[in-house]
């Protein structure tokens, strides 16, 4: 069964950034629904999704999908289809679950009937009555939407947004995901300056680093498919060999990021030698309103501290307002702001060419984008 169909599942707001990710490396028959991707492809190109994903949250292997009502069809259904050509006899596999707007709401139930029916056909797949689990561990998820069933196994193991770069962060940070987002919402590009005033641990410059390097986000971390025996030998290695041949060692990258916090540069700086970008990237320890850099155009991306963030909400209030008329002196520069304040505007001073709902974790953000002219080219 070497061609498949794999999940990109998204943070809401995040779905056409993935789409255009899944086109960009190759794959077809692309579907788009709330929260995920859905895209063809083989078994070989499981490492490509996973090394090469900067905004998905993981990518799972669709196993089946189908109407349930009824615990029986649940079990049913479940165990028509090819587990034992999937999991390995020693296989070690664990059923998550989650139930929306469906007859069968209790999800502990669901779980328990999909795990006695993965074993039943495994039985019969194997020809034994007793399973070891000691091999490649495998998650299956049952997720029901409106009686919809579908089964899934995770590649990815830990989710997507754990590259391995950053082993420290400040607090609330922004997942890489959605730092990669950011960047790619944008209009910058590895040729332009790119400024970050409010830096933190680092998260907006290394993803943007990583971009402009046309570095691999999954290149240093491993997945949960790599011990599985379905993926044919070598394809990770040979993915992670190709992803290294295509670093932009050459580029020179014009990077800036500053906070004025000491730890939290320390540790943005330690979190770039890990990523391999900290040499793209001046960090520096400042406030934002000293920033004084003579580039005429450039593109500034960050994540300022906010009301629900931090609690101190009045000097937060204060700090947009000292932002907007710092960053008027910015003025052929185009600016990106992400911030759950709904007045930000207001306080900002001005209204954004561009406003996008995203979500940071659980909070609900907009991401300000405001436009600045076109650089001229020589």
């Amino acid at each position: 069964m070497n061609n498949i169909k794999l999940i990109a599942t998204a943070t809401f707001g995040l779905e056409a950034i993935v789409k255009r990710e899944v086109e960009s490396l190759g794959f077809k028959d692309i579907e788009v629904e709330n929260g995920k991707v859905i895209f063809s492809a083989k078994l070989e190109d499981i490492p490509k999704a996973n090394l090469w994903l900067r905004t998905a949250d993981r990518v799972l292997l669709l196993v089946g999908e189908f109407k349930a009502l009824s615990f029986e069809e649940l079990f049913e259904n479940t165990k028509k289809l090819p587990w034992g050509d999937l999991i390995s006899r020693d296989g070690e596999f664990t059923v998550t679950g989650k139930s929306i707007k469906s007859k069968l709401y209790s999800v502990p139930d669901c779980q328990s009937i999909v795990k006695k029916a993965i074993v039943e056909k495994m039985k019969e797949k194997y020809r034994t009555d007793w399973f070891s689990e000691t091999g490649a561990k495998y998650t299956v998820q049952v997720a029901l939407l409106k009686d919809i069933a579908t089964l899934t196994i995770d590649t990815s193991g830990v989710g997507l947004h754990k590259r391995g770069y950053r082993k420290e962060a400040m607090e609330a940070p922004l997942k890489e995901t959605l730092a990669a987002a950011l960047v790619q919402l944008s209009f910058w590009s590895h040729d332009r300056v790119l400024l970050d005033p409010f830096c933190g641990s680092g998260t907006i410059p290394i993803e943007a680093a990583m971009i402009g390097r046309n570095i691999a986000p999954g290149l240093n971390r491993k997945f949960a498919s790599e011990d599985w025996d379905i993926i044919p030998d070598g394809a990770f290695k040979k993915e992670r060999i190709e992803a290294f041949k295509s670093i932009k060692h050459d580029r020179d990258l014009k990077i800036y990021a500053s906070d004025m916090d000491k730890k939290a540069i320390d540790i943005a700086k330690d979190n770039a030698f890990k990523a391999g970008v900290d040499d793209s990237i001046d960090f520096k320890v400042r406030k934002f309103s000293t920033i004084n850099i003579k580039n005429k155009f450039g593109v500034v991306i960050t994540n300022p501290p906010y009301g629900e963030r931090l609690g101190d909400k009045k000097e937060v209030e204060e700090l947009y307002k000292d932002m907007g008329k710092e960053f008027k002196n910015l003025r052929t520069w185009s600016k990106y702001i992400i911030t759950s304040d709904e007045n930000f505007e207001k306080l900002y001073g001005k209204k954004a060419s561009k406003k996008r709902k995203l979500y940071n974790g659980r909070i609900k953000v907009d991401y300000y984008q405001y436009f600045g002219p076109k650089p001229k080219k020589d």
